[in-house]
């Protein structure tokens, strides 16, 4: 079945409370839509102001820093009459300036983002109304910077999920080619150089197969895991980069969960996240192959004779991160290496894997599949047959 990013179950903004009163899909979608509402009627130097705010906080939080100053505005309008303009009410001048993070926060572990948190929930409880409110502000104007500037926006994607999978992976369809990709801005990475200013800019078209993805940049294997930049560093930079995405989102969530109603935070994260986890997969699937050339390479020079351990890496699409899956296939000591081995080991780590309750489904559909590539390679049986 297509899932679509403005149609899937997780299409907060298409549920209304008229259709959904009583979900929690709703009361985020309300509380988002108040929030929105109330920043749209402040004046527009005061949307100014905390927009500000909220980039200088957004970095910080993103950059890990281990604290971050802000300010609250002067006067806010603290609600939205139905007829009219709101009345600005003044912010008293000692809650103004702000401090989140320090010295105990960095002793006892507590990320700026944790302690930014904290540091505005405190204030949202505030006897002043004003200052109440020109905190949840600038909690709504920090995660909306970190979803719509922090983070490009990317095509216009379709994904399908694999048979008894959960995550659609797979790119499907997708915007029409353009008729040149010398023309086309979304199809195209474009560079300039100040040497070369006055010759114009330089258009590198990407791939057909990165073009089905959503950030066609940082696509690194085609469907059949070929390998579609200059290194395995290079794929593994590529990865990293769509991780730092996600987490921005992640970040922006965990400051103010009501931004999962935002459409532009739907797009992104069903975007990225489809390609993540086809990408993430993909690298494992190739090191798997390095890993079985390396093995074949070293037992024909006879430099497997004194033990072999594997590590056999495998994409987590819970944590969205890459992983090993650690065993031995034969003890430390002078025992000369067989293929055998290695079949023995990989179906035995198959019936664990196949138990293990810590892996999604469909981490484990992945790990069971790399493994199985493993004992293939090596079953001289098989082959024989």
């Amino acid at each position: 079945m297509t899932s679509k990013p403005r149609e899937g179950a997780r299409n907060l903004a298409a549920l209304s409370p008229a259709s959904a009163p009583e979900s929690p899909a709703s009361h985020l979608q309300q509380e988002y839509e108040t929030r929105r509402t109330l920043f749209q009627a402040q004046p527009p130097m005061v949307q100014r102001f905390l927009e500000g705010q909220a980039r200088q906080l957004a970095e910080a939080v993103v950059q890990h820093l281990p604290q971050a100053r802000f300010t609250l505005p002067d006067k806010v309008v603290i609600e939205v009459p139905a007829d009219g303009e709101g009345r600005p009410v003044s912010v008293p001048t000692e809650f103004r300036e702000q401090l989140a993070g320090g010295l105990i926060d960095r002793l006892i572990g507590t990320d700026l983002g944790a302690a930014l948190r904290q540091r505005l929930a405190e204030l949202e409880q505030s006897d002043h109304r004003a200052v109440a409110v020109s905190a949840g502000l600038i909690r709504y104007a920090t995660a909306v910077h970190m979803v719509h500037h922090m983070l490009p926006t990317g095509r216009s994607v379709t994904y399908i999920a694999a048979e008894g999978e959960e995550i659609p992976t797979i790119p499907v369809g997708g915007e029409p080619e353009p008729a040149s990709a010398l023309t086309a801005a979304t199809d195209v990475v474009t560079e300039e150089g100040q040497l070369e200013a006055e010759r114009g800019e330089l258009v590198v078209p990407y791939v057909p197969a990165a073009r089905r993805f959503y950030m066609p940049q940082w696509v690194a294997f085609d469907d059949e895991g070929h390998l579609l930049v200059n290194s395995i560093n290079e794929a593994e930079a590529h990865l990293a980069s769509m991780q730092l995405f996600v987490a921005v989102l992640h970040k922006a969530v965990s400051l103010a969960p009501y931004i999962v109603a935002d459409e532009d935070y739907q797009r992104k994260r069903y975007g990225m996240l489809g390609q993540l986890v086809n990408q993430g997969r993909a690298l494992a699937r190739y090191e798997t192959g390095e890993i079985i050339h390396t093995i074949r390479r070293r037992a024909a020079a006879r430099d497997l004779n004194r033990g072999l351990s594997l590590s056999l890496p495998y994409f987590d699409d819970q944590a969205l991160e890459m992983k090993t899956h650690d065993f031995q296939v034969i003890p430390a000591g002078r025992i000369m290496f067989v293929p055998a081995f290695v079949v023995r080991a990989a179906r035995e780590e198959q019936a664990k894997v196949a138990q293990d309750t810590r892996l999604s489904p469909s981490t484990r559909k992945h790990l069971l599949a790399e493994l199985k590539a493993l004992e293939q390679a090596f079953d001289t049986s098989a082959k024989s047959r």
